[in-house]
Order: structure tokens, then C-alpha cells, then sequence
């Protein structure tokens, strides 16, 4: 994996050195948020994270009729927000990908590029947990990468029998207990959303460069 100037991570055959720890975030980010970095910044601590690799998907495979933000948009956004901040990286590695943005696919390439001596960790939400059986390869995704969960205080933990048809009993214990409290920033992607279209205030929302950037490409609108 090589690191761009502008700040975009891609894809190498000839790897440069890297951390041994790293957490990879991925997320349609349409757009990226505080409560994104927050919640990303707040597992790295926990964790010891050496970075974090924000991952914009291209064809997020849980998203019914898709995401409707070109992608383009959505890495600029993702890049602006944590431009100068070194524990954040932003990769496209999904964006030149055909087909559905399937997270084993996404982790299959990083441990190509990382190596198996690599420390991976994968971060989902909450609310997504329960959803980890009807992922792509699942049983062997757990295998290969271990998944954090960022939790919030209103967040209720899923009983194992949720987990554990599809990752069987051992790996199904270890998502719950790789359930991490974060800050309860309620945020909503959705919500800035409406808020632009509306006309509404989006400050201390999202970074200021962001909404510079969905101020001067009109994004939300319609």
C-alpha cells in the first residue's frame, strides 16, 4: 500500500513499510460526519491503533437502490475531512472494484498489500452487528479480520444465538465481546442530508471543509 500526497491510499505491488496496527472503517460516508471521525478516533485509543483507513464504498451491498452521491464526491468529502490528521488515511482501493462493495473482498486485498503479520481490524457500527449474517462469506470474513463494533450508551447487545448460525459459537463470542463503547454522537448522514436540501444549518455537523465542498458542487439539493 502506498500513501499519495493528497492523502489517498491505493493499492501496490511493492508495499512500503507500514504499522502493525490498523483499523479499516468502511461506509457510503454520504457525507462523512463528526460522528464518523469520533467514533473512529474513540476505538483507535481504545485499541492502540497505529491509523485508521476510511473506505468509501462504491456498491454498498446493504443499501437498497444504492447510494446516489457519485463516488467521487463522497472520497473528496472523506479526504477533506481529515486532511492533516495523520492518524486517518483515505482509500479508493473499493471505488475501481466492479460488482458489490463486499467487505471480504475489501479485506482480502488489504491483507494481500499488509501482510499476514499485519494487526486488522475491521469497524462497523452498532446497529450493523445484527446484520453480520446476512454479509458475504461471513464465516470465513471472521476469520480473516477481526470485526470491532463502535457502540453507543443507548446501544443494546444482540444475543449470541443472533451470531452464531452463520460465524458458529467461538467467533460469535468474540464480536460481542469486541463490542466497544464510544461517545453518543447522534448524528445522522440522513439528516444532514435533509438539512441541505431544506435549506437548513449544517454547522457543527460535519467539517467546515466538507460543507464548503457540498456548498460549491450543489450536492443535496434535489
Amino acid at each position: 500500500m502506498s500513501r499519495r500526497g493528497d492523502g489517498e491510499t491505493r493499492m501496490a505491488t511493492n508495499t512500503r513499510p507500514t504499522s502493525t496496527s490498523v483499523g479499516l472503517y468502511g461506509g457510503s460516508f454520504d457525507p462523512i460526519h463528526f460522528g464518523h471521525l469520533i467514533s473512529a478516533r474513540s476505538v483507535a485509543e481504545q485499541l492502540g491503533l497505529d491509523r485508521i483507513v476510511l473506505i468509501p464504498s462504491a456498491r454498498p451491498p446493504h443499501k437498497l437502490g444504492g447510494v446516489k452521491t457519485a463516488p467521487e464526491h463522497r472520497l473528496a468529502m472523506a479526504k477533506l475531512a481529515v486532511e492533516g490528521d495523520p492518524l486517518f488515511e483515505v482509500s479508493d482501493t473499493e471505488l475501481h472494484r466492479e460488482g458489490p462493495s463486499y467487505t471480504f473482498d475489501t479485506v482480502r486485498q488489504f491483507r494481500q498489500s499488509l501482510g499476514d503479520n499485519a494487526d486488522i481490524c475491521w469497524l462497523i457500527g452498532g446497529d450493523t452487528l445484527p446484520e453480520l449474517p446476512t454479509w458475504y462469506r461471513v464465516r470465513e470474513l471472521v476469520q480473516c479480520v477481526r470485526i470491532v463494533t463502535a457502540t453507543r450508551p443507548s446501544w443494546s447487545r444482540p444475543a449470541v444465538s443472533v451470531l452464531e448460525p452463520a460465524v458458529g459459537p467461538d467467533a460469535a463470542r468474540a464480536l460481542l465481546n469486541d463490542c466497544m463503547m464510544t461517545p453518543g454522537i447522534d448524528i445522522s448522514a440522513t439528516d444532514i442530508r435533509a438539512r441541505v436540501h431544506d435549506g437548513r444549518c449544517t454547522r457543527y455537523l460535519l467539517p467546515d471543509t466538507v460543507r464548503s465542498y457540498i456548498e460549491r458542487n450543489r450536492l443535496y439539493r434535489s
